[in-house]
């Protein structure tokens, strides 16, 4: 998963702690056993000692090899034997006087080779997380709060149906969305007036989507150009800022238009928009601008990239906030 640096730095901060602090653990247990039985400890020593014996006793003249290693071995079964009757008549697990690693899968490295290990996804999972809560709260979003009784149930003569029931193809194209969520799935452009669930969705689909342990970056149009302003003109290290924006399984642009559009956001926004489509990796895009503006405001290659590359859901209805504003005043 290509989780951004900030996230990857965080989550392999938060496993060397828990390394640090199961090596603590590990060590606290231990002495306490050996405290209470010193004869352990005393036994311990000695079977570490083994290899040592081995080499000294093949340099020793007074008994051959064999002789050597017999005896040695001799030695470390009778203190084996006392090791394990110490431990049964104390009730001690043998894996108690383990020095365990944090994962026993890489050794709390959170690597197995060039591939990143479950414990080290977990953690990206989880860091991921509270970046998208950080990001207008789109981590705490889910599908369970996107209430389709708030869309009109009469049918509207422009549509030829009701908005709730074209709302209610949007909410379960959505939720399969999330289901079915791979590097390669749809890019999706979510259009319709403001107030009509277009930031709840996206960010029903971001948190569901970052559950599943995909890499999700999910910004407001006015930071994202922000960002691209900021490294271009203020000499940044390249790509420091926007690189998250390419490299990212799942980038969700939210509010698009409500920005200053300059020549430089409409260049940033093609090398977004293109260059994900190019590598294959899925977008989505909300926006309050209905498809006529999007060339006038943006370019022709944007707007066909949009409209013709994307999958486009149209929101529609009544203004959701000023409904829920209203019922909470009653």
């Amino acid at each position: 998963m290509a989780y951004s640096k900030e996230v990857l730095h965080r989550a392999e901060a938060r496993l060397e702690q828990a390394r640090r602090q199961n090596e603590l653990d590990c060590e606290r247990r231990i002495a306490a056993i050996y405290e209470k039985l010193p004869r352990l400890a005393e036994i311990d020593r000695e079977l570490r000692r083994t290899s040592a014996k081995v080499y000294a006793a093949a340099f020793r003249g007074s008994e051959s090899p064999e002789q050597a290693m017999q005896k040695l071995k001799e030695e470390n079964l009778s203190l084996q034997r006392e090791r394990d009757w110490i431990l049964e008549s104390e009730n001690i697990d043998p894996e108690d006087l383990e020095r365990e690693p944090v994962c026993r899968l890489c050794g709390g490295s959170g690597w197995r080779g060039a591939a990143m290990c479950e414990c080290l996804q977990e953690l990206c999972r989880q860091e991921q997380k509270k970046a998208l809560l950080h990001s207008f709260g789109a981590g705490k979003e889910s599908f369970d709060k996107f209430r389709l009784d708030v869309y009109p149930e009469r049918i509207d003569p422009k549509l030829g149906v009701s908005p709730r029931a074209v709302m209610k193809r949007v909410y379960e194209s959505a939720v399969s969305y999330t289901k079915t969520f791979s590097t390669s799935s749809d890019s999706l452009l979510f259009m319709g007036a403001t107030g009509l669930g277009k930031t709840l969705l996206s960010g029903c689909i971001a948190r569901a989507v970052a559950d599943r342990g995909y890499s999700v970056c999910y910004v407001s149009a006015g930071k994202l150009f922000s960002d691209f302003e900021t490294e271009k003109f203020r000499l940044k290290e390249d790509g420091a800022l926007t690189g998250e924006y390419l490299q990212t399984d799942l980038l969700i642009i939210d509010d698009l238009g409500t920005e200053m559009t300059t020549q430089f956001t409409v260049s940033a926004l093609y090398q977004i928009v293109n260059g994900r489509l190019l590598s294959g990796k899925p977008t989505i895009v909300s926006t309050n601008l209905p498809d006529t503006e999007l060339e006038a405001r943006y370019s022709a290659q944007i707007a066909s990239r949009l409209l013709g590359a994307y999958t486009l859901y149209q929101f529609c209805g009544t203004d959701v906030r000023l409904l829920r504003k209203m019922e909470n005043k009653i």
